[in-house]
């Protein structure tokens, strides 16, 4: 039997036996990379190499084919294609721009905007126009590490990683969109050596620049663009028997999430003709080219798009390529807004034309093919308002108006065993000489990875590519133990405290996948911990089974617990404060414990938790004043009882405690995405609603009996083109206290560090840890406002590089805080990791304090949160 790629070639070669091929240049010969060639019949876009080479196999036949590039006129050439390739090459002349009869004066509004909001007021027919498409897109992806650090350098050869080598990746896909909101993409074939630096452009290639958003960047094109963007009109050129006009885009403040450039506007039609933008992500640069074409003379799609992405972060350097052609267009109309010759009128340029049309508006709302039945003409507010209503209808005659989004992305199962045949016969734009060099190199390591492979049957690690090693107890790492199994060591931790003095603590994580459609996961850790000053061994043994419905975990043992159970302080800053100025925050007590709680998600919106436990509570004592502080304190450490202004003796009697507690978390107006069948919340859609009561039992020799009730509001505003706003609120009361330790008062999330790990909504930067901690009523307000321009972020290069402005208030009430206010200011994402704070303290309206904080990322302390 023939191979199926044999088999495949030989099927395909009668129909796809000739062609065209060429090259497209200036007038002086000089390549144009990237130029996009349509053919009109197949409703088929591709482009010319960087090399301006270009290659088409087309079926016997007659073709119209469009040649386009940005700055150079449009040239249209009919061709006879036979058996064989056929040779057109082709010279573009630069695009002969043609100022309107339009005056700007300094009383006059400058024509961009006219074209903008008639553009603008359309966007959302563009988007609602078409029913439904399918198309096949090719994406190829090439770029280089240019440079990185010398630290790096023995690790990423032994990866076959070098200066300057290309690295290659292409895709080609069958895409199908179905209105409003369903979009799905099956890759039928991947030839890549996966390293892109995630730098992968499909978030714009997928997008529109219809929407509002694309890719979390403002459109041009959105209704809030003249808040973000200034427009000037650069002039008219024709495209064959179209207007163009060309737009130049100038963000008000420039920086990430918002494009500057050229837009280029089809007259009359009001749609996108190209784009040829510039933005930043992370001080990453990204410009964006853009294609399009009437597809069937009904709508303008992107048919050719390219990417050039360059950026430099911690010494690494690289720039990539990417270009993605867009072929086989199948397009069906919304019938519901079929209309033709449709004419948008600006009511703030033809205010006297704009009272005629409205006078023919009827009063009862109607559908744009009703409206237009009167006259084609039609007020861009009109449009709005019309489109506003259709799309509101729409949404509630769907089965579940909360999805805003439907993906679906597949892999074919043979997508990865397309061989260099296949590629040469299917790929639309030929490699470069660098890129087929590129891919030659990985193939050729390919093959030595793979007889390096051979015969290694050991279970391998993340890290060492090899099994366990005696220094992963020091280190830690990942073990694949099979399909389903896995183990993860954690790194050995070395702490102190004068409670323990120097302490050991050791982690392992073993895991094992019990069911794979709902995700379930059953995971044990054993933790290990040893005090040297204690001579005490402690540990415990954590069961956990979750799934993305929910989970439930039992744990047990005797450890060591900070009072505030949301631990303020990270025993690894409290390590360094302790030895280094001999101050030790941390308070903490020791408990043989059982602990039983569970999580539930009962609907998309509602969320139900419980927890029950019962331990044996003791206090403990400073052993040891051992520190590496010059300035040693001759009074020693500060006692490990908490100070508290409330209870005048923070000590207990050693007792035992069964404490249980129920939570509850609404999210009334929360929205989805999903994603092959999976809901993803938009976590910004809706604020959060939550209620707790906590409840000591006095029963099995249990003298703990109170019981505490808090509601919750937690949110994020976004304020548009000026920041975001972060709003969380707490408020709670204890109605019974009859008896009750000290670690049952609620405590709130102080801090006494020069470090800030905590998360900044619902976090103090001074006050004290215990001070203010309740047994009455408390509430509880955390506001944080993030400018998208400010001071130091104002500058263009400062900007680029991520850094951000913040300002914040946090305040206490409790029966002893004053009315305690702190008021600050923060630089953040310094080096993408740290921020700066100042903060001021005030009670009943007095000034207190200040103090200066370092901010440490979330991802950074996640692994040293635990003790």
């Amino acid at each position: 039997m023939l191979p199926v790629r044999i088999l495949l070639a030989l099927l395909s070669a009668p129909l796809l036996a000739g062609g065209i091929k060429g090259t497209v240049q200036t007038q002086d010969g000089a390549p144009l990379p990237w130029a996009t060639i349509y053919v009109k019949q197949l409703g088929s876009g591709t482009a010319a190499n960087e090399q301006g080479y270009y290659e088409i196999s087309l079926p016997p036949g007659r073709y119209d084919l469009i040649f386009q590039h940005l700055g150079y006129e449009t040239q249209q050439r009919q061709v006879e294609v036979n058996d064989e390739f056929t040779v057109l090459n082709i010279r573009l002349k630069e695009q002969v721009i043609v100022l309107q009869n339009v005056t700007v004066t300094a009383g006059n509004e400058d024509p961009a905007y006219t074209i903008m909001r008639k553009a603008i007021a359309k966007a959302k027919y563009h988007t609602q126009q078409i029913d439904s498409f399918s198309a096949r897109v090719y994406i190829k992806g090439s770029g280089k590490l240019k440079d990185y650090p010398w630290l790096a350098k023995k690790a990423l050869e032994k990866e076959g990683i070098k200066k300057n080598r290309v690295f290659v990746s292409e895709t080609i896909s069958e895409i199908h969109y179905k209105r409003p909101n369903t979009f799905r993409e099956k890759v039928i074939s991947i030839r890549s050596d996966g390293r892109d630096n995630n730098t992968s452009p499909n978030a714009f290639v997928f997008g529109s620049f219809y929407q509002p958003m694309i890719a979390e960047t403002v459109s041009p094109l959105s209704p809030a663009a003249f808040a973000y963007y200034k427009f000037e009109y650069q002039g008219t050129f024709k495209d064959r028997t179209y207007d163009i006009s060309k737009i130049k885009v100038t963000p008000r403040t420039r920086g990430d999430n918002v494009v500057e450039g050229m837009l280029y506007i089809v007259e009359d039609w009001w749609s996108i003709h190209s784009v040829d933008f510039r933005t930043t992500k992370l001080g990453i640069r990204i410009d964006i080219k853009q294609m399009y074409a009437p597809v069937d003379d009904k709508a303008w799609l992107p048919v050719s798009q390219q990417f050039f992405i360059t950026g430099k972060f911690f010494g690494f350097e690289f720039d990539y390529t990417y270009l993605a052609t867009v072929s086989n267009y199948r397009i069906t109309l919304n019938p519901e807004l079929a209309v033709e010759n449709m004419v948008v009128i600006d009511e703030k340029l033809q205010a006297e034309k704009a009272k005629e049309v409205e006078k023919t508006m009827s009063k009862k709302t109607q559908s744009l093919q009703q409206r237009l039945e009167s006259g084609n003409e039609i007020t861009r507010k009109e449009l709005k308002t019309i489109l506003k209503e259709y799309e509101k209808q729409e949404q509630k005659q769907q089965s579940d108006p909360t999805v805003v989004a439907i993906t679906e992305f597949k892999i074919d199962s043979g997508a990865y065993r397309k061989d260099s045949a296949f590629w040469a016969m299917v790929r639309p734009i030929p490699l470069t000489d660098e890129e087929i060099k590129g891919y030659r190199t990985t193939d050729s390591l390919a093959v030595e990875e793979r007889k390096k492979e051979e015969g290694d049957t050991l279970r391998r690690s993340e890290k060492n590519k090899i099994g366990f090693q005696p220094w992963d107890v020091l280190t830690g790492d990942y073990y694949k133990l099979g399909k389903r199994t896995s183990l993860w060591m954690e790194p050995l931790q070395i702490l102190f405290n004068p409670v323990e003095g120097f302490v050991l603590l050791q982690r392992t994580n073993w895991g094992y996948a019990l069911h794979d459609s709902l995700r379930t996961r059953l995971n044990f850790r054993p933790t290990f911990r040893y005090a040297f000053a204690r001579n005490a061994l402690s540990g415990t043994l954590r069961m956990q089974v979750r799934n993305r419905l929910g989970r439930i975990q039992l744990e047990g043992g005797r450890y060591v617990q900070q009072f505030n159970p949301d631990e303020p302080i990270l025993p690894a800053i409290n390590t360094l404060t302790s030895l280094w100025a001999m101050n030790n925050f941390m308070k903490i007590y020791e408990h043989d414990f059982i602990t039983l709680n569970a999580q539930r998600v009962l609907t998309p919106r509602l969320r139900f938790g419980m927890s029950m436990s019962y331990a044996r509570r003791r206090e403990l004592f400073n052993i040891t004043n051992y520190t590496w502080s010059r300035k040693r304190n001759t009074e020693g450490y500060a006692p490990n009882a908490p100070e508290n202004l409330e209870l005048e003796n923070t000590g207990f009697p050693e007792h035992y405690a069964l404490i249980g507690s129920a939570s509850v978390t609404f999210r009334p107006w929360l929205k989805y995405r999903i994603r092959n069948g999976r809901r993803y919340p938009i976590e910004s859609s809706s604020p959060d609603f939550s209620f707790r009561y906590d409840q000591g039992f006095p029963a099995l020799q249990s003298r703990i009996n109170f019981n505490r009730a808090e509601a919750g509001y937690r949110h994020t505003f976004n304020i548009g083109v000026r920041g975001d706003l972060r709003v969380q609120i707490q408020a709670g009361k204890f109605f019974n206290t009859d008896s009750m330790a000290f670690m049952d008062y609620r405590h709130f999330m102080g801090n006494l560090t020069p470090l800030a790990t905590t998360d900044p909504i619902g976090s103090f930067r001074l006050l004290d840890y215990y001070r203010h901690s309740t047994s009455r009523e408390y509430l509880v307000a955390n506001f944080n406002y993030q400018f998208r321009k400010f001071l130091v972020s104002s500058i263009y290069e400062v900007h680029l590089m991520g850094i951000r402005e913040s300002v914040f208030i946090n305040y206490l009430g409790t029966p002893t805080s004053q009315n305690y206010v702190e008021l600050g200011y923060a630089i953040n994402g310094i080096l993408r990791l740290f921020r700066i704070e100042a903060a001021a303290a005030f009670q009943n309206g007095s000034y207190k304090t200040y103090g200066f904080r370092i901010g440490i990322a979330s991802s950074i302390t996640a692994r040293f949160s635990d003790m």
